[in-house]
């Protein structure tokens, strides 16, 4: 994806780049616009390690730091990576509009959005009680835009924890 940052500064990190050099204050947000997708809202975070493009994270906005979705026992605020912004590196990850998340399975256009049981970072649309993610639901299935991918619209989305 092409996303051009709107009303852009000098100096600004591309939203596709990771870089080992901190360019923006930590939780900074931007606007973006991609010619397929549409615009996005974007934060800026550290990496952590085996993050990859499509990644879901949580993560702390006022620490800056990110951690691979768990599996299970996810609570909080959730961003896609928009690259693999790996431990000691700086980048992107979207929190509104349509992002392309890692998905590995089939899900169903219109689906709610729940973490992949077997695989941190990942999404599925089989549901796993207090792992859903709100504010979220399947656009595409598993494939589009590319293998191992599909698109989902997200509006600040966030783990909803266990339900009783």
């Amino acid at each position: 994806m092409a996303y051009t940052i709107q009303n852009a500064q000098a100096g600004m990190q591309p939203i596709a780049v990771t870089d080992t050099t901190q360019n923006h204050p930590l939780g900074y947000q931007c606007t973006a616009v991609d010619p397929t997708y549409g615009a996005g809202t974007f934060i800026y975070l550290k990496g952590i390690g085996s993050t990859a493009i499509g990644s879901l994270v949580d993560y702390d906005q006022t620490l800056g730091t990110t951690a691979l979705a768990p599996a299970t026992g996810g609570i909080g605020p959730v961003a896609v990576a928009m690259s693999a912004n790996v431990a000691n590196q700086y980048g992107w990850y979207q929190v509104v509009g349509a992002a392309a998340v890692k998905c590995p399975n089939a899900a169903v256009v219109g689906a709610e959005v729940f973490m992949l049981a077997a695989t941190a970072g990942s999404v599925d649309d089989a549901q796993v009680n207090g792992e859903q993610i709100v504010n979220a639901k399947f656009s595409t299935t598993t494939g589009t835009p590319s293998t191992g991918l599909a698109i989902i619209q997200i509006a600040w989305p966030f783990h909803q924890g266990q339900i009783v």
